[in-house]
């Protein structure tokens, strides 16, 4: 693959910066910078750890987002992260992928070329999970779905005002939803025993005070993408940034499982209400 000199439009701002020479939105360049690396990372949910093996997550630098209310805030407005080549990168994976369950690649897609570059060269022995913001374009999900194997995604909202409210993005659902759409068509879901090694589960975050938003994704799934896996998550965090500026009321998460209940989206995971905790997120250096 020739490596990407052309004015970025990876993800669905098409800032059209070269990223050779200055950063885009994401306020990354080319070069792949990882904020952190966790051996046996078992915080995901259950269908991604196999036996005792939890993923190797690395956690890359940067974001296509800008939501205030992040709680990696450090490493993907904070700038941290060491800088790999693409063979270092390789060197990386073909190194630790052997006591992994998968490579969990973390808010990846600002990378996305010079992932495509490093997995030419990697000899994968498990699979690879695009964990990814769903602030993506269908032209990208095409080109990474060549080495990806599950695509685990999030849908965060149902209306683009409230992702230009929170995440300074003002067409995140009309950019998620075709993208999450063409996941699904491209990857079917394909279990080894509870471990899901191809396919796509959708992740979303309960908001305090935006409950509507909530029941409206689980209808977008409902209507859309019923069969698939959904993982509903109460560990909202206020990181004192934000106008969310409170945690979620046990109240509030009830309404949320009880239509996710009512629509028959039963196939999924619930995180625990008391999963809202600053002991939840990794330390970044």
């Amino acid at each position: 693959m020739t490596k990407q000199t052309q004015l970025c439009t990876i993800c669905p701002r098409h800032c059209k910066v070269n990223r050779e020479d200055v950063t885009g939105f994401c306020r990354e360049t080319q070069t792949l910078r990882i904020a952190k690396i966790i051996e046996n990372f078992q915080w995901e949910e259950p269908c991604f750890n196999k036996g005792d093996k939890g993923v190797l997550a690395i956690f890359f630098s940067g974001c296509n987002l800008g939501c205030d209310y992040c709680q990696n805030d450090k490493i993907s407005h904070g700038g941290v992260g060491t800088f790999h080549t693409i063979d270092q990168f390789v060197h990386l994976i073909e190194e630790k992928q052997k006591d992994a369950s998968a490579i969990d690649l973390i808010t990846p897609t600002h990378f996305s070329s010079a992932l495509a570059q490093a997995f030419e060269k990697i000899d994968k022995k498990v699979p690879v999970i695009w964990n990814t913001s769903g602030y993506e374009t269908t032209e990208n999900i095409k080109m990474v779905s060549r080495f990806v194997d599950v695509f685990l995604t999030d849908l965060k909202y149902a209306d683009d005002q409230i992702g230009q409210n929170f995440s300074n993005c003002k067409n995140y659902f009309s950019s998620a939803l075709p993208a999450i759409k063409l996941m699904c068509r491209l990857k079917k879901d394909v279990y080894d025993g509870e471990f899901l090694c191809q396919g796509v589960l959708i992740r979303h975050l309960v908001l305090p005070g935006y409950i509507r938003n909530s029941l409206a994704v689980l209808d977008t799934i409902k209507k859309h993408m019923p069969k698939r896996k959904i993982s509903l998550m109460s560990q909202f965090t206020p990181n004192g940034k934000s106008k969310l500026n409170r945690k979620l009321t046990a109240i509030e998460y009830k309404t949320v499982l009880a239509h996710a209940e009512k629509l028959g989206l039963n196939n999924g995971f619930w995180q625990d209400f008391d999963s809202s905790d600053c002991g939840f997120v990794p330390e970044f250096e």
